[in-house]
């Protein structure tokens, strides 16, 4: 099939929720519609901006940030705090939310200066209020939703068959109507489904009701990985599903691989990378629990304490938070960071997480089962380790163990609501990350076949993005189907 398009003419507006696991994925659908001679601008904020700049510089792509003053400091937030990662408490995330939602008003007053006016907007499903824009301009609104379609048919079925009515939170349940077995509890379920989260139950319920009247839906997976479920999530959305991803992988070199995702010089790549050319293939764990995750200091240490009784070698990435200074003083006080020396590097915040995994001595991945992290195993072909925190991500780990059979989970039996952390204690132990790790790293018969199927999704995610792929081919019907409707509107 061959899409000959002409596409100088079309400008999509993108409009990212303002968090990296949401704008990241956002910034690299612009390089890839770029790519396509569309002209892209990036709805963002100033500190953001310069944050994410670095990643679109000397690429000579027509993508462009529009600027947003950010109210945070209207509604009682810190200076500087633009960003969902940037938050000194999750106590804050409410204002944060309300100064995200005055962003409304101030787009509009912007809105008419843009030149050529937006073709479409493509926003994130977590700002509804986008909706009232694309209406006002008669544009169309694309949802971009960072999480699977096996997220979205899981959700459509929890909603659709109530099967979850009476249920108590330990209590198991099948999933209704879905290719696979899959088992769960409320415990392991997202906010939307957690009934004592009124204020952001109702958030999530308008998002979804609004997503179900939307234009179009962007997913950043590939129909290979998934393919029932996208089958199954385009009869709910009538076709009108587009899986473009994985989107990471638009950055095709080294250099463009760190700079995509860098946020601080904590560490530099050429440390990283010296560390691991000095270990064997596949013999390194790499162990993150995401930019957002807020891990209590005593669960952080068991995690230590399992990785260094798996004697494997290990990266461990420590984030910056308001717990580093305990892990700190642990880490300290037990001579953890002397007694692992040369088998154990620990990283202090930011890391090249896409080259690290791409990196041939890494051989498994501790993960907290964000989509985004998902992907970029996979794209990677690294089999993971999996310890869901919170959202969707006990769903991710059903698809990445039951379905894909390409991870182990380390035993997580719950949600552990983000800013309530301490309420939970230590839901993990050392042992169980170890024995979880050993299963992965095995170099028996299942180890090697776990191994074998994450191969070959590396493979197809790889072919899946470029020309000719399934992505690259949904990308320019996504356009075409921009064009004709910009064209039956003139």
């Amino acid at each position: 099939m061959t899409l000959k398009l002409i596409t100088n003419d079309l400008h999509f507006l993108l409009i990212p929720f303002l968090a990296p696991g949401h704008t990241i994925p956002m910034i690299d659908m612009a390089k890839l519609l770029a790519q396509q001679h569309v002209m892209v601008t990036i709805v963002t904020t100033p500190l953001n901006a310069i944050r994410y700049s670095p990643s679109l510089k000397k690429t000579g792509l027509q993508v462009s940030f529009l600027e947003l003053p950010f109210p945070g400091t209207e509604v009682g937030l810190p200076e500087g705090c633009e960003s969902l990662d940037t938050l000194p408490s999750p106590n804050l995330a409410l204002k944060f939310g309300d100064a995200v939602d005055m962003l409304q008003g101030i787009l509009e007053q912007s809105f008419d200066k843009l030149e050529p006016q937006p073709s479409c907007i493509v926003s994130d499903k977590y700002l509804p209020w986008t909706v009232d824009i694309a209406d006002k301009y008669s544009i169309p609104r694309i949802v971009f939703d960072g999480m699977s379609c096996f997220k979205q048919v899981c959700a459509h079925s929890l909603y659709e068959t109530k099967v979850l009515d009476g249920l108590g939170e330990s209590e198991t349940f099948v999933v209704p109507g879905l290719p696979d077995r899959i088992e769960l509890t409320r415990a392991q379920l997202p906010a939307e489904f957690d009934p004592s989260s009124r204020r952001s139950s109702a958030r999530l319920e308008r998002v979804r009701e609004i997503d179900m009247c939307s234009y179009d839906m962007v997913i950043n997976s590939f129909e290979e990985l998934e393919q029932e479920y996208v089958n199954e999530y385009k009869k709910l959305k009538k076709g009108k599903v587009w899986c473009v991803g994985p989107l990471s992988l638009c950055n095709d070199n080294e250099k463009d691989m760190a700079q995509s995702r860098k946020s601080s010089d904590s560490i530099s790549e050429k440390k990283c990378m010296d560390w691991l050319d000095s270990h064997p293939h596949g013999s390194v764990i790499y162990a993150c629990l995401g930019s957002v995750s807020r891990v209590t200091a005593m669960q952080l240490v068991e995690l230590g304490l399992g990785l260094e009784a798996s004697n494997h070698p290990f990266i461990w990435v420590i984030r910056d938070s308001d717990r580093a200074k305990e892990v700190e003083e642990w880490i300290v006080k037990n001579g953890f960071e002397e007694r692992v020396k040369g088998k154990g590097l620990l990283v202090r915040g930011w890391v090249p997480q896409v080259l690290i995994l791409s990196h041939p001595s890494i051989g498994g991945f501790l993960t907290h089962c964000g989509w985004n992290s998902t992907l970029e195993s996979v794209c990677a072909g690294v089999p993971m380790i999996t310890w869901p925190q919170f959202a969707e991500q006990f769903l991710n780990e059903k698809l990445v163990v039951q379905v894909l059979g390409i991870g182990v989970g380390v035993g997580a039996q719950s949600v552990v609501h983000w800013g309530e952390e301490e309420k939970f204690g230590v839901k993990v132990k050392s042992e169980d990350v170890e024995e979880a790790i050993l299963k992965v790293m095995d170099s028996g018969i299942e180890g090697a076949e776990r191994r074998k199927k994450a191969k070959a999704l590396e493979k197809i995610a790889n072919r899946a993005i470029k020309e000719g792929g399934s992505s690259y081919m949904n990308l320019k019907l996504l356009i075409q189907d921009i064009r004709e409707h910009a064209n039956g509107r003139n």
